[in-house]
């Protein structure tokens, strides 16, 4: 049995193509439903938005990378019809330009996940996409790469088991891990 990666995105005209690609029916379906509550509560608010991007193959993800346009060069989350990018609109052109949090707010009251904090706010990311919201943790994402997992019609990461939604949250601090450096005693104390 398949899913939407296999059955339609993978047989696209586009699966390879190196243009943008901005068709809502190359998002998984209930992705796209997610995106358009997101578009249709922005306007709500007063805020334009539009889908700037959501099919991207490797080799458009590539040429972005050559660019300088992203700082990753393997395609992520995108080429499974489960991520969008999201703009503001001004003057009738999209634009990055501005507080992107209330997507943030939009993105997870929806069940996606927003690139500002990837579903996690209280950890300081060293990546930050502000106009980006997937239906996938990131922790999930090796095995959806992989093909072991593509979410069902049900699946929330928000309510995806919590070890999987917050793994980067439990990583031992720095300088706890196995591979820590012993820390010098110092005089008259003992270790427990």
């Amino acid at each position: 049995m398949g899913n939407f990666f296999t059955d339609v995105i993978s047989t696209d005209s586009r699966f390879s193509s190196t243009t943008r690609v901005a068709d809502p029916l190359l998002l998984e379906p209930v992705t796209r439903q997610l995106v358009q509550q997101i578009i249709d509560a922005a306007g709500n608010m007063g805020i334009t938005i539009m889908i700037f991007e959501t099919y991207r193959s490797q080799a458009r993800q590539q040429e972005l990378f050559n660019n300088g346009a992203t700082k990753l060069r393997t395609v992520g989350v995108h080429r499974f019809g489960l991520a969008c990018d999201i703009v503001r609109v001004v003057g009738g052109e999209p634009s990055w330009k501005g507080d992107f949090s209330f997507l943030g707010q939009l993105a997870h009251s929806s069940g996606l996940i927003w690139g500002g904090d990837w579903g996690d706010p209280t950890i300081k990311h060293s990546f930050v996409d502000s106009v980006h919201v997937q239906r996938c943790t990131v922790a999930r994402q090796g095995d959806l790469f992989a093909g072991n997992f593509y979410p069902s019609n049900e699946y929330n990461p928000y309510t995806d088991d919590p070890h999987v939604l917050f793994a980067a949250a439990k990583m031992p601090a720095k300088g706890t891990g196995p591979r820590a450096k012993p820390r010098k005693a110092r005089p008259g104390k003992t270790s427990a």
